[in-house]
């Protein structure tokens, strides 16, 4: 059995890594030229986000690995943690952690502790640890059960998905543009990342890879960085805030204050719970579908390119509003 001691936590010890990384993309851009920026509140606002991040993990990750541990005893066989166990746990775990994104973009229960993530209008390194507080209660690690259930020890799933988060670090970047195509084909890049960071119509809701941008092309959810549309950042609604736990909690807030509105029926409180981000029971905000329709309207000869319908569709695409997050 895994003992806590072969597995570190390897988030925390690449903390002077993130730091000393943070620091050269800030020379290269500022004394190099390199592509990019940093504004000091927004770094600042991230690093608060990323310390939040690390303390509720400290006080709430027990809840996530007490689920994990319990499952384990109904695990079918004990895989061990020899070499090839380790790269097929890292693997496995990186599909869930594409689905976990994906559902994160399409539930606004998971959105709300998702967003946070989004938040920045800046794409530096420092967005990387633009972290939620509030992971623990949207209840997402449950899809770590079933690879419990199936043999991977909970130490091991921690220790792969801290592997995972750090290889994500290093995407989180304008400087370094489009690396070589073998591995812009297997891999997630910074390129590949822009486009999951952008508010562009075209490119909400694709790109959800950790480490591999496989699973993204398997499920057709990928859309390549375009030079003739650069990512715009943040989020569809921005929330004009650096106050940190603004904004760890704002959407939190927002979605509580709609599903309590009077008058709706127990149907429209739970879709704004659950339904996508942009959901409105009166139609008066847009989800993703119908601003990428809307942009198609605008835009004809744009229809049926990457990450765009073939033609507009949907009551309202014609008439562009601003949507919700």
């Amino acid at each position: 059995m895994p003992d806590l001691k072969d597995f570190p936590d390897v988030t925390q010890m690449a903390i002077p890594f993130f730091v000393i990384a943070i620091l050269i993309e800030v020379f290269v851009i500022r004394y190099l030229k390199g592509r990019g920026d940093y504004e000091t509140r927004d770094t600042t606002t991230s690093l608060l986000m990323g310390v939040g991040n690390v303390a509720s993990g400290l006080l709430l990750g027990f809840v996530a690995f007490g689920v994990l541990m319990w499952a384990w005893q109904f695990r079918l066989v004990d895989l061990g943690s020899s070499w090839w166990v380790i790269a097929l746990c890292f693997l496995l775990d990186d599909l869930r952690y594409y689905w976990y994104h994906r559902i994160a973009h399409r539930c606004r229960w998971v959105w709300a502790e998702h967003v946070i993530h989004h938040s920045s209008q800046h794409y530096n390194l420092s967005t990387a640890l633009r972290q939620s507080w509030t992971g623990t209660f949207t209840g997402m690690f449950i899809l770590r059960i079933p690879l419990a259930l199936i043999g991977f020890h909970p130490v091991l799933l921690l220790f792969v998905g801290g592997l995972n988060l750090v290889y994500q670090f290093w995407i989180h970047t304008e400087t370094i543009g489009r690396v070589w195509k073998p591995i812009e084909a297997i891999f997630n890049t910074p390129s590949h990342h822009r486009v999951h960071h952008a508010t562009n119509p075209r490119y909400l809701d694709s790109n959800y890879a950790g480490t591999l941008i496989i699973w993204d092309r398997m499920f057709g959810t990928f859309v390549p960085e375009l030079d003739e549309d650069m990512p715009r950042y943040g989020i569809v609604k921005n929330i004009g805030t650096f106050n940190p736990v603004r904004v760890a909690f704002h959407e939190w807030v927002d979605m509580f204050r709609d599903a309590m509105r009077p008058g709706l029926n127990i149907r429209q409180r739970l879709s704004y719970l659950f339904a996508p981000p942009g959901w409105s029971h009166d139609g008066s905000r847009k989800g993703s579908e119908l601003l990428k329709a809307d942009y198609v309207a605008l835009h004809p000869e744009a229809a049926g390119m990457p990450g765009l319908p073939g033609r507009a569709t949907g009551p309202g695409a014609s008439t562009p509003v601003a949507a919700a997050e």
